[in-house]
Protein backbone atom coordinates (compact mmCIF):
# COMPACT_ATOMS: atom_id res chain seq x y z
CA UNK A 1 0.00 0.00 0.00
CA UNK A 2 1.42 3.36 -0.98
CA UNK A 3 -0.18 5.64 1.60
CA UNK A 4 -1.26 4.77 5.12
CA UNK A 5 -3.10 6.60 7.87
CA UNK A 6 -3.60 5.34 11.40
CA UNK A 7 -6.40 6.81 13.48
CA UNK A 8 -4.86 8.57 16.44
CA UNK A 9 -7.77 10.97 16.82
CA UNK A 10 -10.96 11.49 14.88
CA UNK A 11 -10.01 15.09 14.14
CA UNK A 12 -6.77 14.02 12.49
CA UNK A 13 -8.67 11.66 10.21
CA UNK A 14 -11.18 14.29 9.20
CA UNK A 15 -8.45 16.80 8.46
CA UNK A 16 -6.82 14.62 5.79
CA UNK A 17 -8.08 14.47 2.21
CA UNK A 18 -9.50 11.04 1.41
CA UNK A 19 -7.27 10.76 -1.67
CA UNK A 20 -4.20 10.72 0.58
CA UNK A 21 -5.03 8.06 3.10
CA UNK A 22 -5.78 4.41 3.57
CA UNK A 23 -6.57 3.10 7.06
CA UNK A 24 -4.40 0.56 8.82
CA UNK A 25 -5.42 0.15 12.44
CA UNK A 26 -2.72 -2.42 13.11
CA UNK A 27 0.05 0.22 13.14
CA UNK A 28 -1.09 3.00 15.45
CA UNK A 29 2.17 4.95 15.21
CA UNK A 30 1.96 5.64 11.48
CA UNK A 31 0.34 8.84 10.20
CA UNK A 32 1.33 8.84 6.54
CA UNK A 33 3.51 7.13 3.97
CA UNK A 34 4.24 7.58 0.27
CA UNK A 35 6.65 5.54 -1.88
CA UNK A 36 5.39 7.00 -5.20
CA UNK A 37 5.37 3.48 -6.62
CA UNK A 38 1.92 4.11 -8.09
CA UNK A 39 3.40 6.69 -10.45
CA UNK A 40 1.61 9.74 -9.06
CA UNK A 41 1.84 12.34 -6.29
CA UNK A 42 -1.83 12.55 -5.40
CA UNK A 43 -2.38 14.43 -2.13
CA UNK A 44 0.72 16.62 -2.49
CA UNK A 45 0.42 20.36 -3.14
CA UNK A 46 3.44 21.83 -4.88
CA UNK A 47 4.76 25.32 -5.53
CA UNK A 48 7.78 26.44 -7.51
CA UNK A 49 10.18 24.23 -9.44
CA UNK A 50 9.39 21.35 -11.76
CA UNK A 51 7.90 18.30 -10.04
CA UNK A 52 7.18 14.86 -11.49
CA UNK A 53 7.09 11.23 -10.43
CA UNK A 54 9.80 9.32 -12.27
CA UNK A 55 11.05 5.82 -11.57
CA UNK A 56 9.15 5.50 -8.31
CA UNK A 57 10.48 8.77 -6.85
CA UNK A 58 9.17 12.34 -6.60
CA UNK A 59 11.61 14.48 -8.52
CA UNK A 60 12.17 18.23 -8.52
CA UNK A 61 14.37 18.91 -11.55
CA UNK A 62 14.80 22.70 -11.53
CA UNK A 63 17.81 24.49 -10.05
CA UNK A 64 16.27 27.90 -10.67
CA UNK A 65 13.63 28.23 -7.98
CA UNK A 66 12.57 27.67 -4.39
CA UNK A 67 10.40 24.56 -4.68
CA UNK A 68 8.12 22.95 -2.11
CA UNK A 69 5.63 20.09 -1.96
CA UNK A 70 3.43 19.62 1.12
CA UNK A 71 1.04 16.94 2.34
CA UNK A 72 -0.77 15.80 5.46
CA UNK A 73 -2.78 17.58 8.14
CA UNK A 74 -2.50 21.06 9.61
CA UNK A 75 -3.45 19.54 12.99
CA UNK A 76 -0.37 17.31 13.30
CA UNK A 77 1.78 18.36 16.27
CA UNK A 78 4.44 15.91 17.51
CA UNK A 79 5.86 13.55 14.90
CA UNK A 80 8.88 12.50 12.85
CA UNK A 81 8.95 13.06 9.10
CA UNK A 82 11.48 10.98 7.19
CA UNK A 83 12.42 10.57 3.53
CA UNK A 84 15.11 9.19 1.31
CA UNK A 85 16.65 12.25 -0.33
CA UNK A 86 18.95 12.13 -3.37
CA UNK A 87 20.32 15.56 -4.35
CA UNK A 88 21.33 15.68 -8.00
CA UNK A 89 22.59 19.24 -8.47
CA UNK A 90 22.98 22.38 -6.35
CA UNK A 91 22.76 25.85 -7.88
CA UNK A 92 25.45 26.98 -5.41
CA UNK A 93 27.10 25.73 -2.22
CA UNK A 94 24.51 27.48 -0.04
CA UNK A 95 21.55 25.91 -1.83
CA UNK A 96 19.75 23.04 -0.14
CA UNK A 97 17.31 20.11 -0.23
CA UNK A 98 15.45 18.41 2.61
CA UNK A 99 12.30 17.73 4.58
CA UNK A 100 9.99 20.09 6.47
CA UNK A 101 7.71 19.76 9.51
CA UNK A 102 4.91 21.85 11.01
CA UNK A 103 4.39 23.60 7.70
CA UNK A 104 1.82 26.33 8.28
CA UNK A 105 2.34 28.27 5.06
CA UNK A 106 4.88 28.20 2.25
CA UNK A 107 7.02 30.63 4.27
CA UNK A 108 6.53 29.31 7.82
CA UNK A 109 7.92 25.90 8.86
CA UNK A 110 10.85 23.93 10.28
CA UNK A 111 13.25 22.12 7.95
CA UNK A 112 16.18 19.73 7.99
CA UNK A 113 18.24 20.27 4.85
CA UNK A 114 21.46 19.19 3.18
CA UNK A 115 23.47 21.98 1.57
CA UNK A 116 25.71 21.99 -1.45
CA UNK A 117 28.53 23.02 0.89
CA UNK A 118 28.38 19.67 2.71
CA UNK A 119 26.39 20.38 5.85
CA UNK A 120 23.13 19.39 7.49
CA UNK A 121 21.18 22.33 8.84
CA UNK A 122 18.14 22.56 11.12
CA UNK A 123 16.21 25.66 10.05
CA UNK A 124 13.32 27.80 11.16
CA UNK A 125 11.77 29.50 8.15
CA UNK A 126 9.56 32.38 9.28
CA UNK A 127 8.06 34.85 6.83
CA UNK A 128 10.51 33.46 4.28
CA UNK A 129 13.52 34.39 6.40
CA UNK A 130 15.84 31.51 7.40
CA UNK A 131 17.30 31.09 10.88
CA UNK A 132 19.84 28.27 11.32
CA UNK A 133 19.02 26.54 14.62
CA UNK A 134 21.82 24.01 14.25
CA UNK A 135 24.47 23.05 11.69
CA UNK A 136 26.70 19.99 11.32
CA UNK A 137 29.27 19.03 8.69
CA UNK A 138 28.19 15.70 7.19
CA UNK A 139 29.56 15.67 3.62
CA UNK A 140 27.06 15.82 0.77
CA UNK A 141 27.67 14.22 -2.63
CA UNK A 142 25.19 14.72 -5.50
CA UNK A 143 23.84 11.39 -6.63
CA UNK A 144 24.09 9.84 -3.17
CA UNK A 145 20.94 8.95 -1.24
CA UNK A 146 20.56 10.11 2.36
CA UNK A 147 17.79 9.24 4.80
CA UNK A 148 16.73 12.45 6.57
CA UNK A 149 14.50 12.43 9.67
CA UNK A 150 13.18 15.58 11.35
CA UNK A 151 11.64 15.11 14.80
CA UNK A 152 9.34 17.75 16.35
CA UNK A 153 8.06 17.12 19.91
CA UNK A 154 6.79 20.16 21.78
CA UNK A 155 9.62 22.67 21.57
CA UNK A 156 12.28 19.99 21.06
CA UNK A 157 13.59 19.66 17.50
CA UNK A 158 16.18 17.21 16.18
CA UNK A 159 17.48 16.06 12.83
CA UNK A 160 19.20 12.85 11.83
CA UNK A 161 21.08 11.77 8.72
CA UNK A 162 21.21 8.04 7.95
CA UNK A 163 20.00 7.24 11.46
CA UNK A 164 22.48 9.38 13.40
CA UNK A 165 21.25 12.54 15.18
CA UNK A 166 23.43 15.42 13.96
CA UNK A 167 21.54 18.59 14.97
CA UNK A 168 19.08 19.57 17.71
CA UNK A 169 17.52 22.74 19.06
CA UNK A 170 14.66 24.15 21.12
CA UNK A 171 12.10 26.41 19.47
CA UNK A 172 8.35 26.92 19.94
CA UNK A 173 7.50 29.20 17.04
CA UNK A 174 5.35 26.64 15.25
CA UNK A 175 3.22 24.16 17.18
CA UNK A 176 1.54 22.18 14.40
CA UNK A 177 1.38 21.78 10.66
CA UNK A 178 1.83 19.63 7.60
CA UNK A 179 4.96 17.94 6.24
CA UNK A 180 6.95 19.13 3.28
CA UNK A 181 9.70 18.39 0.76
CA UNK A 182 11.87 21.41 0.01
CA UNK A 183 14.48 22.30 -2.61
CA UNK A 184 16.13 25.71 -2.72
CA UNK A 185 17.68 26.19 -6.16
CA UNK A 186 18.66 22.53 -6.28
CA UNK A 187 17.41 19.42 -8.08
CA UNK A 188 16.56 16.34 -6.03
CA UNK A 189 14.60 13.09 -5.86
CA UNK A 190 12.50 12.12 -2.82
CA UNK A 191 11.31 8.63 -1.96
CA UNK A 192 9.86 6.61 0.94
CA UNK A 193 8.31 9.55 2.76
CA UNK A 194 6.89 8.57 6.14
CA UNK A 195 5.36 10.31 9.13
CA UNK A 196 5.01 8.62 12.51
CA UNK A 197 4.73 9.47 16.17
CA UNK A 198 7.92 7.61 17.13
CA UNK A 199 11.50 8.82 17.14
CA UNK A 200 12.08 7.99 13.49
CA UNK A 201 12.84 4.96 11.35
CA UNK A 202 15.99 2.98 10.88
CA UNK A 203 18.59 4.56 8.57
CA UNK A 204 16.95 2.91 5.56
CA UNK A 205 13.81 0.97 6.42
CA UNK A 206 13.51 -0.47 2.92
CA UNK A 207 17.00 -1.96 2.73
CA UNK A 208 18.15 -4.86 4.93
CA UNK A 209 21.84 -5.26 5.79
CA UNK A 210 23.91 -6.19 2.74
CA UNK A 211 25.00 -9.43 4.40
CA UNK A 212 21.40 -10.57 4.71
CA UNK A 213 19.65 -10.32 1.32
CA UNK A 214 15.91 -9.74 1.48
CA UNK A 215 13.70 -12.78 1.16
CA UNK A 216 11.96 -13.29 -2.14
CA UNK A 217 8.67 -12.00 -0.76
CA UNK A 218 10.11 -8.47 -0.34
CA UNK A 219 11.43 -8.23 -3.90
CA UNK A 220 9.24 -6.13 -6.16
CA UNK A 221 9.32 -3.94 -9.24
CA UNK A 222 10.02 -0.32 -8.38
CA UNK A 223 7.98 2.39 -10.05
CA UNK A 224 5.65 2.08 -13.01
CA UNK A 225 6.30 2.02 -16.72
CA UNK A 226 5.86 5.20 -18.70
CA UNK A 227 6.08 5.89 -22.42
CA UNK A 228 4.93 3.20 -24.82
CA UNK A 229 5.14 0.45 -22.16
CA UNK A 230 2.59 2.20 -19.93
CA UNK A 231 0.37 -0.40 -18.32
CA UNK A 232 3.01 -3.14 -18.25
CA UNK A 233 2.73 -5.03 -14.96
CA UNK A 234 5.05 -8.00 -15.45
CA UNK A 235 4.61 -10.68 -12.82
CA UNK A 236 2.24 -8.70 -10.61
CA UNK A 237 -0.45 -10.86 -9.07
CA UNK A 238 1.59 -14.04 -9.25
CA UNK A 239 4.07 -15.74 -6.90
CA UNK A 240 7.55 -14.43 -6.11
CA UNK A 241 10.51 -16.78 -6.46
CA UNK A 242 14.15 -16.25 -5.50
CA UNK A 243 16.89 -17.53 -7.81
CA UNK A 244 20.68 -17.59 -7.54
CA UNK A 245 21.62 -20.38 -9.98
CA UNK A 246 21.34 -20.72 -13.75
CA UNK A 247 19.03 -23.71 -13.46
CA UNK A 248 16.61 -21.89 -11.17
CA UNK A 249 16.60 -18.75 -13.31
CA UNK A 250 15.93 -20.62 -16.56
CA UNK A 251 13.14 -22.61 -14.97
CA UNK A 252 11.52 -19.48 -13.55
CA UNK A 253 11.53 -17.40 -16.75
CA UNK A 254 9.95 -20.31 -18.64
CA UNK A 255 7.03 -20.80 -16.22
CA UNK A 256 3.51 -20.05 -17.38
CA UNK A 257 1.49 -17.33 -15.70
CA UNK A 258 2.64 -14.22 -13.83
CA UNK A 259 5.82 -14.61 -11.73
CA UNK A 260 8.17 -12.10 -10.08
CA UNK A 261 11.70 -13.52 -10.22
CA UNK A 262 14.22 -12.11 -7.74
CA UNK A 263 17.83 -12.55 -8.88
CA UNK A 264 20.54 -12.58 -6.18
CA UNK A 265 24.22 -12.32 -7.08
CA UNK A 266 25.71 -12.84 -10.53
CA UNK A 267 24.33 -15.84 -12.41
CA UNK A 268 26.50 -17.34 -15.16
CA UNK A 269 24.43 -18.73 -18.03
CA UNK A 270 25.75 -21.06 -20.71
CA UNK A 271 26.34 -19.32 -24.03
CA UNK A 272 23.08 -18.55 -25.81
CA UNK A 273 19.86 -16.61 -25.41
CA UNK A 274 17.05 -17.84 -23.20
CA UNK A 275 13.34 -17.26 -23.69
CA UNK A 276 11.34 -15.23 -21.17
CA UNK A 277 7.65 -16.15 -21.13
CA UNK A 278 4.79 -13.64 -20.84
CA UNK A 279 3.85 -11.96 -17.56
CA UNK A 280 7.25 -11.98 -15.92
CA UNK A 281 9.21 -9.51 -13.79
CA UNK A 282 12.93 -10.32 -13.60
CA UNK A 283 14.31 -8.09 -10.87
CA UNK A 284 17.78 -7.84 -9.37
CA UNK A 285 18.11 -7.75 -5.58
CA UNK A 286 20.32 -4.90 -4.36
CA UNK A 287 23.13 -3.56 -6.54
CA UNK A 288 25.09 -6.76 -7.22
CA UNK A 289 22.62 -8.93 -9.14
CA UNK A 290 23.34 -9.74 -12.74
CA UNK A 291 23.64 -12.15 -15.65
CA UNK A 292 26.80 -13.07 -17.51
CA UNK A 293 27.67 -15.47 -20.33
CA UNK A 294 24.21 -15.58 -21.93
CA UNK A 295 21.30 -13.26 -22.60
CA UNK A 296 17.52 -12.97 -22.39
CA UNK A 297 15.24 -13.34 -25.39
CA UNK A 298 11.74 -11.84 -25.13
CA UNK A 299 9.70 -13.17 -28.04
CA UNK A 300 9.15 -16.36 -29.98
CA UNK A 301 11.39 -18.08 -32.51
CA UNK A 302 12.19 -16.18 -35.70
CA UNK A 303 9.80 -16.62 -38.62
CA UNK A 304 8.65 -14.63 -41.64
CA UNK A 305 5.01 -14.23 -40.59
CA UNK A 306 3.72 -10.68 -40.99
CA UNK A 307 0.79 -10.75 -38.55
CA UNK A 308 1.20 -10.94 -34.77
CA UNK A 309 0.30 -14.35 -33.35
CA UNK A 310 -2.33 -14.48 -30.62
CA UNK A 311 0.23 -15.84 -28.18
CA UNK A 312 2.95 -13.22 -28.83
CA UNK A 313 5.09 -12.73 -25.72
CA UNK A 314 3.91 -9.73 -23.71
CA UNK A 315 3.94 -7.98 -20.35
CA UNK A 316 7.59 -8.44 -19.30
CA UNK A 317 9.73 -6.26 -17.00
CA UNK A 318 13.54 -6.50 -16.71
CA UNK A 319 14.84 -4.28 -13.91
CA UNK A 320 17.95 -3.64 -11.79
CA UNK A 321 20.27 -6.21 -13.38
CA UNK A 322 23.84 -6.01 -14.69
CA UNK A 323 24.55 -7.78 -17.98
CA UNK A 324 28.10 -8.75 -18.99
CA UNK A 325 29.85 -10.91 -21.59
CA UNK A 326 26.71 -12.10 -23.38
CA UNK A 327 27.53 -14.53 -26.19
CA UNK A 328 24.95 -12.83 -28.44
CA UNK A 329 22.54 -10.03 -27.43
CA UNK A 330 22.26 -9.13 -23.75
CA UNK A 331 18.51 -8.44 -24.13
CA UNK A 332 16.65 -9.17 -27.36
CA UNK A 333 12.97 -8.32 -28.01
CA UNK A 334 11.49 -9.85 -31.17
CA UNK A 335 8.59 -11.48 -33.02
CA UNK A 336 5.76 -9.06 -32.18
CA UNK A 337 6.49 -9.03 -28.43
CA UNK A 338 4.67 -6.11 -26.82
CA UNK A 339 4.39 -4.18 -23.57
CA UNK A 340 7.98 -4.71 -22.49
CA UNK A 341 9.73 -2.48 -19.93
CA UNK A 342 13.54 -2.56 -19.64
CA UNK A 343 14.51 -0.32 -16.73
CA UNK A 344 17.46 0.60 -14.48
CA UNK A 345 19.93 -1.96 -15.81
CA UNK A 346 23.70 -1.78 -16.37
CA UNK A 347 24.83 -3.32 -19.65
CA UNK A 348 28.35 -3.67 -21.07
CA UNK A 349 30.83 -5.90 -22.87
CA UNK A 350 28.42 -8.03 -24.88
CA UNK A 351 29.07 -9.72 -28.19
CA UNK A 352 26.31 -8.21 -30.33
CA UNK A 353 23.61 -5.75 -29.21
CA UNK A 354 23.01 -4.72 -25.63
CA UNK A 355 19.30 -4.08 -26.15
CA UNK A 356 17.91 -4.98 -29.59
CA UNK A 357 14.22 -4.63 -30.51
CA UNK A 358 13.05 -6.01 -33.84
CA UNK A 359 10.66 -8.10 -35.97
CA UNK A 360 7.40 -6.31 -35.32
CA UNK A 361 7.79 -5.77 -31.58
CA UNK A 362 6.07 -2.71 -30.15
CA UNK A 363 4.97 -0.81 -27.07
CA UNK A 364 8.38 -1.01 -25.44
CA UNK A 365 10.05 1.41 -23.02
CA UNK A 366 13.80 1.45 -22.39
CA UNK A 367 14.47 3.70 -19.38
CA UNK A 368 17.15 4.62 -16.87
CA UNK A 369 19.73 2.15 -18.20
CA UNK A 370 23.50 2.72 -18.18
CA UNK A 371 25.27 1.29 -21.21
CA UNK A 372 29.05 1.45 -21.59
CA UNK A 373 32.18 -0.36 -22.83
CA UNK A 374 30.39 -1.61 -25.92
CA UNK A 375 30.18 -0.58 -29.58
CA UNK A 376 26.88 -1.81 -31.05
CA UNK A 377 24.57 -0.47 -28.39
CA UNK A 378 20.85 -0.59 -29.27
CA UNK A 379 19.26 -1.61 -32.55
CA UNK A 380 15.62 -1.00 -33.42
CA UNK A 381 14.58 -2.96 -36.52
CA UNK A 382 17.20 -5.35 -37.82
CA UNK A 383 17.18 -5.05 -41.61
CA UNK A 384 16.37 -2.49 -44.31
CA UNK A 385 14.22 -5.10 -46.09
CA UNK A 386 12.06 -6.12 -43.12
CA UNK A 387 9.26 -3.62 -43.63
CA UNK A 388 6.59 -6.33 -43.94
CA UNK A 389 6.93 -7.14 -40.25
CA UNK A 390 7.96 -3.73 -38.97
CA UNK A 391 5.94 -0.99 -40.68
CA UNK A 392 3.33 0.35 -38.26
CA UNK A 393 5.12 -1.26 -35.31
CA UNK A 394 8.41 -0.78 -33.43
CA UNK A 395 6.82 1.93 -31.27
CA UNK A 396 9.48 2.44 -28.59
CA UNK A 397 10.29 5.06 -25.94
CA UNK A 398 13.90 5.63 -24.85
CA UNK A 399 14.19 7.94 -21.86
CA UNK A 400 16.69 8.80 -19.12
CA UNK A 401 19.31 6.38 -20.39
CA UNK A 402 23.04 7.04 -20.14
CA UNK A 403 24.74 6.19 -23.43
CA UNK A 404 28.26 6.31 -22.03
CA UNK A 405 30.98 6.27 -24.72
CA UNK A 406 28.99 3.78 -26.83
CA UNK A 407 30.09 4.68 -30.36
CA UNK A 408 26.93 3.84 -32.34
CA UNK A 409 23.32 2.57 -32.31
CA UNK A 410 22.08 4.91 -29.59
CA UNK A 411 19.64 3.75 -31.02
CA UNK A 412 19.83 2.99 -34.74
CA UNK A 413 16.21 2.81 -35.88
CA UNK A 414 14.46 1.36 -38.92
CA UNK A 415 10.74 1.61 -39.78
CA UNK A 416 9.45 2.40 -36.24
CA UNK A 417 7.16 5.39 -35.77
CA UNK A 418 7.11 7.19 -33.53
CA UNK A 419 10.43 6.35 -31.94
CA UNK A 420 10.55 8.67 -28.94
CA UNK A 421 14.01 9.53 -27.63
CA UNK A 422 13.86 12.00 -24.75
CA UNK A 423 15.77 13.11 -21.65
CA UNK A 424 18.76 10.84 -22.32
CA UNK A 425 22.41 11.68 -21.67
CA UNK A 426 24.72 10.96 -24.60
CA UNK A 427 28.42 11.11 -23.81
CA UNK A 428 31.33 10.74 -26.26
CA UNK A 429 29.52 8.71 -28.90
CA UNK A 430 32.20 8.82 -31.59
CA UNK A 431 30.06 7.71 -34.53
CA UNK A 432 26.39 8.58 -34.03
CA UNK A 433 23.85 9.24 -31.36
CA UNK A 434 20.34 8.68 -32.74
CA UNK A 435 20.27 7.38 -36.33
CA UNK A 436 16.91 7.17 -38.13
CA UNK A 437 16.85 5.07 -41.30
CA UNK A 438 14.51 3.13 -43.59
CA UNK A 439 11.59 5.54 -43.11
CA UNK A 440 11.75 5.39 -39.30
CA UNK A 441 10.11 8.42 -37.69
CA UNK A 442 12.02 9.67 -34.63
CA UNK A 443 11.17 12.47 -32.19
CA UNK A 444 14.36 13.40 -30.36
CA UNK A 445 13.78 15.96 -27.63
CA UNK A 446 15.27 17.43 -24.45
CA UNK A 447 18.37 15.23 -24.50
CA UNK A 448 21.87 16.25 -23.43
CA UNK A 449 24.57 15.48 -26.01
CA UNK A 450 28.17 15.94 -24.86
CA UNK A 451 31.06 15.46 -27.30
CA UNK A 452 28.89 13.51 -29.75
CA UNK A 453 30.17 13.76 -33.31
CA UNK A 454 26.81 13.25 -35.04
CA UNK A 455 24.10 13.58 -32.38
CA UNK A 456 20.96 13.07 -34.51
CA UNK A 457 20.81 12.07 -38.15
CA UNK A 458 18.45 10.66 -40.76
CA UNK A 459 21.16 10.43 -43.45
CA UNK A 460 23.63 8.15 -41.67
CA UNK A 461 23.60 5.09 -43.95
CA UNK A 462 21.14 3.22 -46.13
CA UNK A 463 17.60 4.46 -46.82
CA UNK A 464 16.71 7.71 -45.12
CA UNK A 465 14.37 8.05 -42.20
CA UNK A 466 12.56 11.07 -40.80
CA UNK A 467 13.34 12.91 -37.60
CA UNK A 468 12.33 15.91 -35.55
CA UNK A 469 14.86 17.27 -33.05
CA UNK A 470 13.84 19.92 -30.51
CA UNK A 471 14.97 21.31 -27.19
CA UNK A 472 18.23 19.36 -27.05
CA UNK A 473 21.53 20.53 -25.54
CA UNK A 474 24.65 20.10 -27.68
CA UNK A 475 27.67 20.52 -25.40
CA UNK A 476 31.42 20.29 -25.85
CA UNK A 477 32.43 19.27 -29.35
CA UNK A 478 29.04 17.93 -30.36
CA UNK A 479 27.81 18.46 -33.88
CA UNK A 480 24.35 19.66 -34.83
CA UNK A 481 21.16 17.73 -35.53
CA UNK A 482 20.74 16.63 -39.16
CA UNK A 483 16.98 16.14 -39.40
CA UNK A 484 14.19 16.46 -41.90
CA UNK A 485 10.65 15.25 -42.45
CA UNK A 486 7.55 15.03 -40.28
CA UNK A 487 6.85 12.41 -37.61
CA UNK A 488 3.82 11.30 -35.62
CA UNK A 489 3.75 12.95 -32.21
CA UNK A 490 4.30 10.63 -29.21
CA UNK A 491 1.70 12.67 -27.34
CA UNK A 492 -0.91 11.07 -29.58
CA UNK A 493 -0.16 7.81 -27.76
CA UNK A 494 0.67 8.83 -24.18
CA UNK A 495 1.08 11.85 -21.92
CA UNK A 496 4.57 12.78 -20.76
CA UNK A 497 6.44 15.58 -19.05
CA UNK A 498 9.96 16.53 -20.11
CA UNK A 499 12.77 17.30 -17.69
CA UNK A 500 14.75 20.41 -18.57
CA UNK A 501 17.46 19.31 -21.02
CA UNK A 502 20.10 21.31 -19.11
CA UNK A 503 19.42 19.20 -16.00
CA UNK A 504 19.45 15.85 -17.79
CA UNK A 505 23.17 15.13 -17.39
CA UNK A 506 23.01 15.42 -13.61
CA UNK A 507 19.70 13.59 -13.34
CA UNK A 508 20.69 10.65 -15.50
CA UNK A 509 24.21 10.11 -14.16
CA UNK A 510 22.75 10.11 -10.65
CA UNK A 511 19.77 7.89 -11.40
CA UNK A 512 20.57 5.49 -14.25
CA UNK A 513 21.78 1.94 -13.71
CA UNK A 514 21.50 -0.63 -10.94
CA UNK A 515 21.05 0.07 -7.24
CA UNK A 516 19.07 3.24 -8.01
CA UNK A 517 15.52 1.91 -7.59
Amino acid sequence: MRRRLTVLAAAAVLALPLSVVGMNLAHAETLFGDTFDDGNADGWSKSGGSWSVVGGAYRQSSTGANAKAVAGSTSWTDYTVSARVTPTAFGASGRSVGVAARVQTSTNYYALVLTGGGSAQLQRVSGGGITALGTAVVGVTPGTTYTLSLRVAGGALSGSVNGATVVSATDSTFGSGRIGLVASYASVSFDNVSVDTGAGPDPDPTTPPPTDPPPAGTCRVSGTASGFATGTTGGAGGPTVAVDTAADLLAAIARSGPVTICVSGTITLPAGMYDVASDKSVVGVGSTAGITGGGLNIGGPVSDVTSPPADAVHNVIIQNLSFRNASDDSINVQMFAHHIWIDHNDLAQGYDGLIDIKRGSSYVTVSWNHTHHHTKNMLLGHDDANGAQDVGRLKVSYHHNWFDATPQRNPRARFGEPVHVYNNYFFYNTDTGVACQADAGCVVEANYFENVEEPVTNTYAGPRGRCVARGNVFAGESGAADCSGSVQEPSAYYAYTLDDASAVKALVTAGAGVGKV
